[in-house]
């Protein structure tokens, strides 16, 4: 590989890197911040303003984290930055965007419900079940390809970009997306539950299950009839028996 190739793969690779690197924290943060730090910010406004900083948070970057995942613009970023690093540049806005949300989430401050033992510790016992999903669901899916790391290094020897398998057995049996029903237990099963946890809890969720039919459009354009049986085989998308 001549010495300036060489130079543009490293530079790409140490960028790839490094926005894993910041994924990973903004999902620690986000768990810091709903575990802890939510419980002791201080507020700065009446209730209804809060709920309506909050609200304008999420929607920022909900808005900016789906236009980033379009075709159109992922291709029109490919076209500008390269098709190596897109989607790392995808990992860096969205894990930006998603530590400025936690980082500026501001309190209600009222307690809805502060379970006693025993349900405080079932509480525990129901977002222990949902780390353990993540850990299973994530183990599924190659997360440096997620992260746009496998892509860089992919480029560096001319291989085309692959797609992660399509999984539907396991935890993908349970229902469609596994990660986002993972979600729910750890938010809703705080066993003490605050307006801003609540806040944090119901915009998550319902972006979520919003973005759901635009991410199945995408799936099913890369695996095509294969998507369509899966749904049609597991009905439930985040939810079972509900959604």
């Amino acid at each position: 590989m001549p010495d300036d190739a060489q130079t543009r793969y490293a530079g790409s690779l140490a960028f790839a890197w490094a926005g894993a690197a910041v994924f990973g924290v903004s999902l620690l943060y986000a768990a810091y911040s709903y575990a802890v730090r939510f419980d002791h910010l201080p507020p700065r406004f009446s209730w209804p303003a809060a709920v309506a900083c909050n609200v304008a948070l999420f929607a920022t970057f909900a808005l900016h984290h789906s236009l980033l995942a379009r075709p159109g613009f992922k291709a029109a970023v490919a076209r500008r930055a390269g098709p190596a690093i897109e989607r790392s540049i995808y990992t860096w806005t969205a894990s930006l965007l998603f530590l400025a949300t936690c980082r500026w989430w501001q309190p209600i401050a009222v307690t809805l419900y502060a379970l006693d033992q025993p349900w405080r510790g079932a509480g525990y016992a129901v977002q222990c079940i949902g780390v353990i999903l993540t850990i299973q669901s994530s183990a599924r899916l190659d997360v440096f390809d997620l992260a746009g790391v496998r892509q860089v290094q992919q480029a560096r020897i001319g291989a085309h970009p692959r797609h992660v398998a399509l999984e539907t057995d396991g935890v993908y049996g349970f229902v469609r997306h596994p990660l986002y029903f993972a979600w729910i237990l750890l938010v809703f099963g705080t066993p003490v539950m605050t307006g801003t946890k609540l806040a944090f809890a119901i915009l998550s969720t319902g972006y979520l299950a919003v973005a759901i039919p635009w991410e199945e459009q995408s799936l099913i354009r890369i695996f095509g009839v294969d998507y369509e049986a899966y749904r049609r085989r597991v009905r439930w998308r985040m939810l079972p028996g509900i959604y």
